[in-house]
């Protein structure tokens, strides 16, 4: 019984081989009885994809969704048996079809927090609006939730929860583009990059004007940090590693030539590195703030893994180690007559002189 079954089953798959049908079974392949969460907007896609009257065959849902043969089949499968979906093949069209020209999966299948989480997910999309994966993120999420709009996802949380807007710059698609397929294949690229004329906080000196410099870089990581990208990579010329603003780079050039990443890549792996946001000094140092006024939001957050809070009299002593010298500056600084620096002293020399400064500002 078993070998004619194996002959059956070998015999139905050269059949749709030769009519070029999408369905290829395997014995090993069990049936799926229930639903993992992840395979539910995968449903909805298939789902969306057959109400389209595209007649979609199974490797070509696969293709499109970027999943496995095997996974389309179970889903199809699950969808026929468990939800009563009208699926059918048709060998001329070589695609699978809705017998019932009006069905689409309920929304019941959805669970209320399953519909929310993706209603957020969609407002939370506005953090990356100048990037260009903001559109391709949107379409993705309003296809996932175009099928499953009923009493349950009234959108009530629209206007409830909200993110508010923050200054940011724009990234230019062909660039971006240019950085992923860097980041895929390991490939190196050349750009032109702006240093902007500043006044670095830390050594209180004036860079060069504007200076474009050409840049050959082995791109490690995208990063994402207050509502801008910058690209974390190795500087062939200066044999280090980088950190350059996605917004200021420009003329990205995709190279043949690939790189090997290091070992210990990452950038979130960098001692001492603190939670003031990116860039960082080649010095670690043990700080130490006084901070006064209202510090519950301070002691609520974490500014670094070794961070401790001690209370004063008039309010807390925070003290932590960072190699974030100029961000731990500009937090200071910040927080205006509330904050004073006790250690290191070219911390409290650096924050008394700009002090000073804006003391001088304020006179004119």
């Amino acid at each position: 019984m078993k070998k004619q079954l194996i002959e059956l089953v070998l015999m139905f798959n050269y059949m749709n081989l030769l009519e070029n049908s999408p369905m290829v079974y395997n014995l090993d392949m069990k049936p799926r009885k229930t639903l993992p969460k992840t395979a539910l907007p995968r449903l909805y896609f298939i789902d969306r994809e057959i109400a389209s009257g595209k007649y979609p065959n199974a490797p070509a849902l696969a293709k499109k969704y970027e999943t496995s043969l095997s996974s389309i089949n179970r889903d199809i499968d699950y969808m026929r048996t468990m939800m009563n979906a009208p699926i059918e093949y048709d060998f001329l069209k070589k695609g699978f079809y809705y017998t019932e020209k009006t069905f689409r999966l309920p929304a019941a299948y959805a669970t209320a927090d399953d519909l929310l989480a993706l209603g957020m997910a969609k407002n939370l999309l506005d953090l990356y609006k100048n990037t260009p994966i903001h559109e391709a993120a949107l379409n993705l999420l309003e296809n996932i939730l175009t099928p499953l709009h009923c009493e349950q996802n009234t959108g009530w949380f629209l206007n409830r929860i909200i993110i508010p807007k923050t200054a940011s710059a724009s990234v230019d698609e062909e660039i971006w583009n240019n950085i992923v397929i860097s980041l895929r294949e390991n490939r190196v690229i050349t750009f032109h990059y702006e240093d902007a004329e500043a006044k670095r906080l830390y050594t209180r000196e004036k860079t060069q004007k504007q200076k474009i410099d050409t840049r050959r870089v082995h791109p490690y990581q995208l990063i994402f940090d207050r509502s801008n990208w910058y690209l974390y990579a190795f500087d062939e010329d200066r044999k280090d590693l980088r950190l350059f603003s996605v917004a200021r780079m420009k003329d990205v050039a995709l190279k043949t030539e690939n790189f090997t990443i290091k070992k210990d890549f990452d950038y979130r792996s960098m001692e001492g590195i603190s939670y003031f946001g990116i860039y960082k000094g080649a010095q670690t140092n043990k700080f130490v703030i006084e901070v006064t006024g209202d510090t519950r939001w301070i002691k609520e957050r974490q500014w670094a893994d070794d961070q401790q809070i001690q209370k004063t009299k008039d309010g807390i002593k925070l003290s932590f180690t960072s190699n974030q010298f100029e961000k731990v500056l500009e937090w200071t600084l910040s927080q205006g007559s509330y904050a004073r620096p006790v250690a290191p002293k070219m911390f409290v020399d650096l924050w008394k002189s700009i002090v000073g400064e804006m003391a001088k500002l304020a006179k004119r």
